[in-house]
């Protein structure tokens, strides 16, 4: 605040964006001395918490200050945000080509089946794991809401919840697979709807099929929408390669600006759930390892390949947004074919997210109950919750809000007050944060046991200590 009154807010806002400039020039500089993908994404994100850290100690909370953070922000905003949307952009394009292309080149239809059972399966089975997880985290934090207080903005989160109930509970099985089904292809190409990744990935399946319909019938016409697709697929990944080339300084903008307004006040009154939820998180992690392991893969590799896209998820918070580069990393770092892996990724953002639908509806369910009277350890109660939270897994998108919204199902279906969920909002965002990360894992980790399964991992590009890095180029993992 001190600083603030003697420069003014204009010179601190300029000083702020001239040392995030000074920090961008750096990983240029990095980018130009060859630096592993790994290493640039570690130093944009480790930067960015620095950064984030001085404007927060500097500048405080303090409503005179206050300005000055959040104009620094709004222009990190622009390099963040605005990566964020560049890879939502190529999201649905990158998702329709891939698995069209893949159909192309499957044998036979038996192996769409066998892809989509396994990947779907494991993403369901590990669900079922996180739940039970984060009633166990709850249970060993001795986690309640009986006794919390409620602050204003606390109260407008819970009155927006109450009043968000209703689509919540509109929400039943039978209409949600409905909800998969693309009435309008061309609608759900934009995203317009929660469930429109799943409806895309239906669509191409179908175009996919049909193409292959006519390979025999027609096969010039077959020759030629073949290689259409192939140009298309060549063009939409030469995209991606140049969009994933600005990670790096993505993940330091949206980093920087999500410490620089953390409330660590709130962060502490409000820290025994923070830690059960990245106990839980970490657990469930490990959980993924012992999948790839047991899959007869290097866990610790896996972790060295994956982290580039985890550190992505963890500061977008988004797991939509994390599809081109959950591809890529699954292609070119993991060995795993591209239909396997369009289908993990796709799949994996908007059914069993591990971390928003799994965990942390569990934990607040488990929290919430005692102020009801009921005992969330009985028997009865957890084996409902675990089916519950499975269930309504299905069909969340994988964006901001995702978790409130599979939190809303849960809750409404086991019939307990969703205000309270409000009571988290200071903490939202980083927790957050740890989720989207878990959910990433979790897709990678079914498209890794679902290409181990059918044989179908190149071991070669996976056990490689060189391989091409997720912006294009060949380097050291």
């Amino acid at each position: 605040m001190i600083i603030a009154t003697a420069f003014g807010s204009t010179s601190c806002i300029l000083i702020n964006l001239a040392v995030a400039l000074g920090v961008g020039a750096f990983m240029y500089r990095q980018q130009l001395h060859n630096m592993t993908f790994s290493v640039r994404v570690l130093s944009g994100l480790t930067l960015g918490v620095a950064l984030g850290a001085a404007i927060h100690l500097i500048y405080g909370t303090d409503s005179s200050t206050s300005s000055i953070v959040t104009v620094t922000n709004s222009y990190l905003d622009v390099v963040g945000s605005g990566y964020v949307k560049m890879l939502q952009m190529i999201v649905m394009p990158l998702i329709m080509v891939s698995i069209v292309g893949a159909i192309l080149k499957l044998k036979d239809a038996a192996s769409l089946g066998k892809i989509s059972a396994l990947t779907i399966g494991t993403l369901l089975a590990t669900t079922v794991v996180a739940a039970a997880i984060g009633i166990l985290m709850a249970e060993l934090f001795g986690l309640t809401a009986v006794g919390l207080t409620s602050s204003a903005a606390e109260v407008a989160r819970g009155e927006y919840l109450q009043g968000s109930l209703a689509s919540a509970k509109a929400v039943t099985l039978p209409s949600l697979l409905l909800s998969f089904i693309p009435t309008n292809p061309f609608l759900d190409l934009t995203g317009a709807r929660k469930t429109s990744t799943i409806a895309v990935v239906i669509f191409s399946i179908f175009v996919g099929l049909s193409a292959t319909g006519i390979a025999t019938k027609k096969p010039q016409l077959f020759a030629s929408f073949a290689h259409f697709v192939n140009v298309a697929q060549a063009i939409i990944m030469r995209m991606v390669s140049l969009v994933l080339r600005l990670t790096p300084y993505g993940v330091f903008a949206l980093m920087t600006a999500v410490v620089a307004e953390s409330s660590y006040a709130d962060i502490l009154k409000l820290i025994s759930f923070v830690g059960a939820s990245y106990c839980a998180l970490i657990l469930m992690f490990t959980v993924h390892l012992c999948l790839i392991a047991a899959a007869g893969l290097n866990p610790f590799r896996h972790v060295i390949k994956i982290f580039p896209v985890l550190a992505f998820a963890f500061t977008s918070r988004s797991s939509m947004g994390a599809i081109p580069m959950n591809v890529q990393t699954q292609t070119l770092r993991l060995g795993i074919p591209e239909g396997i892996a369009n289908f993990a990724a796709s799949f994996g953002a908007t059914i069993g997210q591990n971390g928003c639908a799994g965990i942390y509806p569990a934990m607040l369910a488990v929290m919430i109950a005692p102020t009801v009277g009921i005992d969330p350890f009985t028997v009865s109660f957890v084996t409902q919750l675990i089916a519950v939270v499975t269930l309504g897994s299905i069909g969340v998108a994988g964006v901001g809000g995702g978790a409130t919204f599979a939190a809303l199902i849960v809750l409404s279906t086991m019939n307990l007050p969703v205000a309270l969920a409000g009571l988290l909002i200071s903490v939202e965002p980083l927790i957050d944060m740890g989720r989207t990360a878990l959910n990433v894992s979790g897709a990678i980790t079914a498209g890794a046991i679902t290409s181990r399964v059918l044989g179908e991992t190149d071991l070669a590009v996976f056990n490689s200590d060189t391989s091409s890095s997720l912006d294009g180029t060949v380097q050291a993992v």
